[in-house]
């Protein structure tokens, strides 16, 4: 554009022959604004630039607008002159050339970070001059042009640079405008489109107040189903933005209509956001409405739709998981986390009951329970109102799983006139309460009930909203195990429960009456399959049976032929999940799946499994792991390297979860992961090496060195640089177990093999790796300083007259930067710091550039990178 520049300044305006195409990429690197230097017009650069923006021939008006961030750079330090500038882009805004404003538009987001990071009055300037053109462009006749504007304003709202305000009174009202039912019918699709992608930038109550109702009326849009379909493909976020209660009020039934949608492709998108929908809404909601729903999606006529809905269903099954009774849940990124316990739940369920017995019965009265309470509030006072009610609004009963308990000053005050009734019944003997129960028709149970309620509503003012849902489990548990074994006393024919309450409580959770909570409680009928019918009834207590029998036929071969040839996978991907869901108890239904998953056909299956075989070891326990995922794990580590690599990547995390004896059994195994069936899979062998340096800690310093050493020095041999690089770095980590286990004679003994094998390697290479553990050694402190100058220095030193430069690099930075650096070698009179100091300066002399560099340079600087010397 130099010869352009010329070109303006000779009072050329004609550029018709010249176009974009003309210059290609070579645009790129010439400076655009050249226009605004001096020429023959004798015009000053803001007029220079009023001339051209405005010029009647196209291509100019297009380079200005391409131009502009260059533009504001060179008038940003006068104030009068950046807004000079900013009142031309505002005119060139109104330019009838689509090209013209497509041009700037692009530049928009671009001045907009420029603005913010050099303005200190940004948010006016930016609000005054750049959001009305953004706004103004989504209703553009220009197709172009309303795409530009639509990308600049998401660029903006993820950088953050549009303020609330304008967001609310800019921005929104245009897009309620273009999804008028009187509104054209593209612009309605664009608008619902970027209206749907907007709502995940917005705050809830944004959404709330001024799209929330608009995108309801959207979803029944009968004569667009465009319209509909965007709206069904981003229904979840919608969901998750404006919480459970408006979910369920206004949102849940559009859910439906689209659901029954006359379009498999609106229908296939409900299936694919049901997960993030059902993390929405309650506990009952999701058993008795989404349930339902969800199955007619999986029996739908389309085969679109039935594949989309099992590719979610594992996800669905994930959202009824109960963190209280399970103690881990899954984040939507899919992280295994772990629910924060109180310390009430290390107590067994009849130590619970006791300990509560005893905290009210006791010296403890409610009277002084409640006075400590009162004295705590006076001491932390609660938030206000509108804090308090935030609070609320982000309530997420997926974490929770049931909602804050009420107002408990009521019961507080009925208990106060039981305090001497109790006193008396805790000096009841415990054979005299059993009879009790039965002549005073409850009164004594009643009492205690009403006692294990109040121990909760005061437990959770003690304890954090997680820690509670734990404590509320355990103590419905113990009352329901009392009840269960006063039944059992009534008829001996009855069938033993399992006693732990889980099944109960977990219905209850799930959105079970009062009436129905007592089912399980009655006494079964006497059959011969008893058993089954209970572990039914507890499965179906977790989700609900259809979902669970739909998810074990994925694993039917007649379900890839109908369906999808990849369901077998998407049924391994989301087991952890599934198997979180149920829980330990109910591991048996899924372990035939497991199995048959295990050793399908297909080796992406396999693969799935073993990436997350660690996960599913943290769910089920020591003991479910050792009899059931040991067996499966030993035939992955036997099976193709695109399996292999699955438990190899996780090789720490499972191997941490065994006991020791087992995990001790894995030490004759890591030698096979060496042998691939490709050598040039360097990747596996470097994946080892990492794995190595975190398994050293499972281990005691003899099997260390037993077997670990030498599978590390055999990587420090391996043919890529990157795997012996990483192998060093291992060799280093067994030498400081060894000295850190106080095995001095094991860690000398390696420290010869070091010498032998690399000081003393006829290659450079391997001359240049033991200069480099040698840094690496004093660096970690692996070992007392005094141990390293006698059984390692002598050796480094020698390498400092080495033919090859590369090595004299490294040894140069390792004594420059490493060992010159201890004071063990700057204390007056030690007996190697002459011998260090004659070599670096050796090394300062030395006739290649780099040694002569890293013999010189200040040991803080890090000017290059080792790896680019080899």
């Amino acid at each position: 554009f130099a010869g352009l520049s010329l070109y303006f300044e000779d009072g050329h305006d004609d550029l018709d022959d010249f176009g974009f195409d003309d210059y290609g990429s070579e645009c790129d690197g010439i400076r655009i604004t050249a226009f605004l230097d001096a020429g023959q017009d004798n015009l000053t650069p803001l007029g220079r630039l009023e001339k051209y923006a405005f010029s009647e021939n196209v291509f100019n008006r297009q380079i200005v607008a391409r131009g502009l961030l260059d533009v504001l750079r060179e008038f940003s330090d006068n104030e009068n002159d950046f807004i000079s500038v900013m009142e031309t882009v505002a005119r060139m805004s109104e330019d009838g050339e689509p090209t013209v404003r497509a041009e700037l538009m692009e530049q928009v987001p671009n001045i907009a970070m420029f603005l913010h990071e050099s303005q200190p009055n940004f948010p006016a300037a930016f609000s005054r001059y750049l959001v009305p053109i953004v706004v103004r462009y989504l209703t553009d006749p220009n197709n172009q042009v309303r795409k530009t504007s639509q990308a600049a304003l998401l660029v903006l709202l993820e950088q953050g640079l549009i303020c609330k305000g304008d967001m609310e009174t800019k921005v929104c009202p245009v897009l309620l405008d273009l999804t008028e039912p009187s509104s054209d019918d593209d612009y309605k699709i664009e608008a619902v489109a970027i209206m749907c992608k907007l709502v995940t930038m917005l705050s809830k109550d944004t959404v709330e107040h001024l799209l929330l109702l608009r995108f309801c009326e959207l979803c029944s849009d009968a004569r667009l189903f465009q319209v509909r379909k965007v709206c069904a493909a981003n229904f979840g976020e919608f969901c998750s933005i404006v919480g459970q209660d408006a979910t369920e009020k206004l949102l849940m039934s559009k859910f439906f209509d689209l659901c029954s949608d006359s379009l498999w492709g609106i229908r296939k998108a409900c299936a694919e956001c049901f997960m993030i929908v059902s993390n929405s809404t309650s506990p009952g909601v999701r058993r008795t409405k989404l349930s339902p729903l969800f199955i007619s999606l999986i029996s739908d006529q389309s085969r679109w739709v039935r594949q989309a809905a099992f590719q979610s269903l594992g996800r669905f099954i994930s959202t009824f998981a109960n963190p209280s009774s399970t103690g881990l849940y899954f984040k939507e990124d899919g992280t295994l986390l772990e629910v924060p316990r109180c310390p009430f739940d290390r107590l067994g369920l009849g130590e619970i009951k006791g300990a509560l017995w005893l905290a009210l019965c006791c010296r403890d009265s409610p009277l002084s329970i409640e006075s400590s309470m009162l004295q705590e509030r006076n001491n932390n006072p609660p938030t206000n109102n509108e804090e308090t009610e935030q609070t609320d609004e982000n309530f997420n009963s997926f974490h929770y799983w049931r909602p804050p308990l009420p107002d408990i000053s009521e019961e507080l005050e009925m208990l106060k006139d039981q305090v001497p009734l109790q006193n008396q019944a805790a000096g009841i003997k415990e054979g005299e309460k059993e009879e009790m129960v039965v002549l005073e028709d409850g009164e004594i149970e009643a009492k205690e009930e009403m006692t294990m309620n109040l121990c909760l509503c005061l437990s959770f003012r003690m304890c954090l909203p997680a820690q509670v849902q734990v404590l509320s489990a355990a103590l419905k548990a113990a009352q329901q195990e009392r009840e269960s074994e006063d039944t059992e006393g009534q008829s001996e024919s009855q069938p033993p429960e399992d006693g732990n309450g889980e099944p109960d409580e977990e219905f209850s959770q799930n959105g079970g009456t009062a009436e129905e909570e007592q089912t399980p409680n009655e006494p079964p009928q006497q059959t011969t399959d008893s058993a089954p019918i209970e572990e039914l009834k507890e499965t179906e207590n977790v989700i609900p049976q259809q979902l669970l029998d739909q998810y074990l036929s994925m694993t039917d071969p007649a379900r890839a032929q109908t369906v999808d040839t990849e369901i077998a996978k998407h049924c391994a991907f989301s087991l952890p999940g599934v198997a979180l869901t149920l829980g330990q108890q109910n591991w048996h239904c899924l372990k035939d799946t497991y199995e048959t998953l295990a050793t399908d056909v297909q080796w992406k299956v396999r693969r799935t499994l073993a990436f997350s075989i660690h996960e599913l070891a943290v769910i089920l326990g020591d003991q479910l792991t050792a009899a059931d995922l040991v067996p499966i794990f030993n035939g992955f580590l036997k099976d193709l390297d695109e399996v292999r690599i699955g438990v190899l990547k996780h090789l720490y995390d499972f191997l941490k979860l065994l006991h020791a004896e087992k995990r001790r059994e894995y030490l004759y195994q890591l030698q096979e992961f060496m042998v691939t069936d490709n050598s040039r899979n360097w990747r596996f062998r470097y994946e080892l090496a990492e794995q190595l340096i975190l398994i050293i800690e499972l281990y005691s310093h003899y099997d260390v060195y037993d077997y670990l050493r030498q599978i590390a020095l055999t990587l420090c041999s391996d043919k890529v640089s990157e795997v012996r690089w990483i192998s060093y770095k291992l060799v280093v980590e067994i030498l400081q177990k060894m000295y850190a286990c106080g095995a001095h004679d094991l860690g000398l003994n390696f420290i010869n093999e070091l010498i032998v094998r690399f000081c003393h390697c006829p290659k450079w290479v391997g001359r240049q790796a033991f200069a480099f553990i040698c840094q690496a050694i004093v660096e970690e402190d692996c070992m007392p300083m005094d141990q390293f100058a006698q059984h390692l220095l002598p050796s480094l030193l020698s390498l400092s007259s080495d033919p090859v430069a590369n090595v004299r690099v490294l040894v140069a930075k390792a004594l420059r930067q490493s060992v010159m650096e201890k004071a063990y070698f700057k204390e007056p009179g030690s007996a190697y710091s002459d011998e260090l100091e004659e070599t670096v300066m050796a090394l300062q002399a030395d006739k290649d550039r780099d040694v002569r560099f890293f013999a010189s340079q200040d040991p803080n600087m890090a000017l290059m990178d080792t790896a680019a010397l080899i």
